[in-house]
């Protein structure tokens, strides 16, 4: 017997270990009101700014692998001037759009944030829960993309093809599984290993860039042969410049990585005299990293598509070419030797792979943010782990359901980036127009028109991209309601504060019996309170020296799930004293007060209502909806649940 307890001990210690393992750095609302959240850590800790960039550059710089391989499919000959509007549109247009995002939102919760202020109650909720459908769509695309990108390099790979043959979508889940372990250890580790991918991949691409441009400058018939060419297909440089205009939507892969590396913006090492409200080096070392990865990406890009168009044959460029999806390992094979090309293969293989890490980070700091707030998500939502978890299977799913295929997931990746650069560029043109900045506000007018042109025919092109995120938009939605439905009882209150004359009202009646009256205000004259003691004292047989202290609720959103509660007292007509409470929910707010009283009084407080005519199941969804409806029952119900223990649980009294 005793054997057997010191199992089940043994047993319950070890759960208790994977919870706490799995639920380390939960802040999370605690069970009674007078809890807070736990303090966020201060702003200056973080890391080097340097070092963040790298964890958003596994995403950015791994486009590389395959973006002048889609330049030179959609463009042809031109690939080099599609790409250098596709730069231009890098730097002069969404590069200040997200510094500008950074300056606005320095928690890292990006354009969404900065939209979400514009609308209130549901729509408000609604359309925050849309965009985040958008960003699932591209941070979890980039994981499962990224991953059947790199599986796809490994299988053909000439010394692998025979053994790893059909295998690739095992591949492909265990390498997102492999990126879910680095979350599950540590985000510092996820950081480290990707500065040393990036590193490493940076490194290996300046010395093929470098020798592409020798063998170019060397040959020099092979800039004769490439301007003839143009020259011809195009006649002038106008037509040329036109052609790539048309051709710039397809390129729009190239784009990726700003919204993460906004996402990621709450890591970045600040100065030791940042505060919360004003996060100076943060927001000034954002900057440096969303600027340092755009002018290193740019140049990159320009330089490999010159040198992959006037190096690759055309036909090598195409479905079964030797150079589709992966040109620059073809150069390096080609021109540096099949050790040099493996090495290439290895950390190109590598990077892909750890690209979904800017992904998962973005998606581990966004989501947290703005679903719990909400409450339509569970309480453990706001934990590391077990957020990790559920993304992983999700990329499981993805994976599963495109069968691993890059191209399948093209559209849907390249639809959530523009739609969410445009949702930046419209939110900084708001933004500098309130700020009554003229010219700002006219130039990020000209860049969401050219990013919203850009979507619009990039989901013309492939409306597969928005079916997709369609499908992530409601799954988001239908799970969210679920959770909020599910959490309709909770106490919701975080903290609960008196002013001086509410706190006089809670002393004094504390020395009697404490007993409150919900009461719901209309005109708020002599007459309504006379009347509504009356009731009370009718309707509960209570003797007319018992004293009364009034309870009026006044909801502002009622989409909004949690928040402190600040109670005010007044007293009205030289005798009825009313407590005044502002909230979302009145029966939440209710509840709140009683046990705040409770425990500061050590008395067990009374409240008393009417019952509220009307359907029940029309009255819960008002209460769902717009936080009243049978505010007595519900009340009831939230005490219920915040309050296990029936003896010291305040008491309800409807009449």
């Amino acid at each position: 017997m005793a054997t057997t307890d010191h199992a089940r001990t043994r047993g319950t210690t070890g759960t208790s270990r994977l919870r706490a393992w799995m639920l380390e750095g939960l802040s999370d609302m605690g069970k009674t009101p007078q809890s807070s959240h736990t303090q966020p850590e201060p702003v200056h800790q973080g890391q080097r700014w340097w070092r963040v960039m790298c964890l958003t550059g596994v995403d950015y710089f791994s486009t590389l692998g395959y973006q002048p391989g889609i330049a030179a499919l959609a463009a042809g000959l031109l690939s080099p001037i599609a790409t250098i509007v596709l730069v231009i549109v890098t730097l002069a247009g969404a590069l200040p759009v997200y510094r500008r995002v950074a300056e606005e939102s320095p928690r890292g919760e990006g354009s969404i944030a900065m939209l979400e202020r514009l609308l209130s109650f549901w729509k408000g909720k609604l359309f925050v829960l849309t965009l985040l459908g958008f960003a699932a769509t591209d941070f979890l695309i980039t994981i499962t993309l990224s991953a059947a990108d790199a599986s796809t390099h490994l299988v053909e790979n000439p010394h692998l093809t025979s053994t790893l043959h059909d295998q690739q979508m095992l591949i492909t889940l265990i390498l997102v599984a492999l990126l879910g372990a680095v979350f599950l250890k540590g985000f510092l580790e996820a950081i480290g290993v990707a500065v040393v991918l990036v590193g490493i991949y940076l490194a290996l691409n300046v010395v093929v860039v470098g020798v592409g441009l020798w063998h170019v400058a060397t040959a020099e018939h092979v800039i004769t042969d490439w301007t003839s060419a143009l020259t011809t297909q195009h006649g002038n440089v106008f037509a040329m410049v036109g052609v790539a205009l048309l051709v710039f939507p397809k390129l729009a892969l190239g784009l990726s990585g700003f919204e993460t590396g906004v996402a990621v913006m709450p890591h970045v090492q600040g100065d030791a005299t940042d505060t919360d409200e004003k996060p100076a080096g943060r927001i000034r070392d954002t900057k440096k990293l969303l600027t340092t990865a755009a002018v290193i990406m740019s140049v990159f890009l320009i330089f490999t598509s010159f040198i992959t168009t006037l190096l690759i044959p055309e036909q090598e460029f195409k479905s079964g070419g030797q150079a589709n999806g992966r040109a620059l390992a073809y150069l390096a094979h080609e021109y540096l030797g099949g050790a040099f090309g493996t090495v290439y293969d290895v950390s190109t293989i590598a990077i892909l792979w750890f690209a979904g890490a800017s992904a998962m980070a973005g998606l581990l700091n966004l989501m947290p943010r703005y679903l719990p707030r909400y409450g339509m998500a569970p309480h453990w939502a706001r934990a590391v782990r077990p957020m990790v978890i559920v993304f992983t299977l999700v990329a499981f799913l993805v994976t599963w359901i495109f069968n691993a295929d890059v191209d399948a997931q093209g559209g849907a990746y390249a639809t959530g980036v523009l739609v969410l650069i445009s949702s930046a560029a419209i939110a900084v043109t708001i933004a500098a127009r309130k700020a009554g900045q003229r010219n700002w506000t006219i130039a990020f007018a000209v860049i969401s028109a050219v990013f919203l042109y850009t979507t619009v025919v990039n989901v013309i092109e492939r409306p597969d991209g928005v079916k997709i995120g369609a499908c992530f938009i409601a799954g988001i939605i239908l799970v969210s309601l679920l959770s909020r439905l599910a959490r309709a009882f909770e106490l919701r209150v975080t903290s609960v504060s008196l002013d001086d004359m509410a706190d006089r009202f809670v002393r004094d009646i504390a020395s009697r019996r404490i007993r409150f009256i919900a009461n719901e205000p209309d005109n708020r004259d002599k007459a309504e309170y006379r009347e509504k003691i009356e009731q009370i004292r009718a309707d509960n047989d209570l003797p007319a020296q018992e004293d009364f202290v009034f309870v009026e609720v006044t909801v502002l959103d009622p989409s909004e799930f949690e928040a402190g509660l600040t109670v005010r007292g007044e007293v009205l007509h030289g005798r009825y004293r009313v407590l005044t409470l502002e909230s979302s929910s009145i029966p939440n707010a209710l509840a709140a007060l009683l046990l705040y009283v409770r425990d500061r009084t050590g008395c067990t407080p009374h409240i008393y209502f009417e019952w509220t005519e009307g359907d029940p199941f029309t009255n819960f969804l008002r209460f769902f909806l717009f936080g009243q409806g049978e505010v007595a029952p519900v009340t009831r119900e939230v005490l219920r649940e915040a309050e296990p223990d029936r003896s010291r649980r305040p008491r309800v009294h409807v009449g």
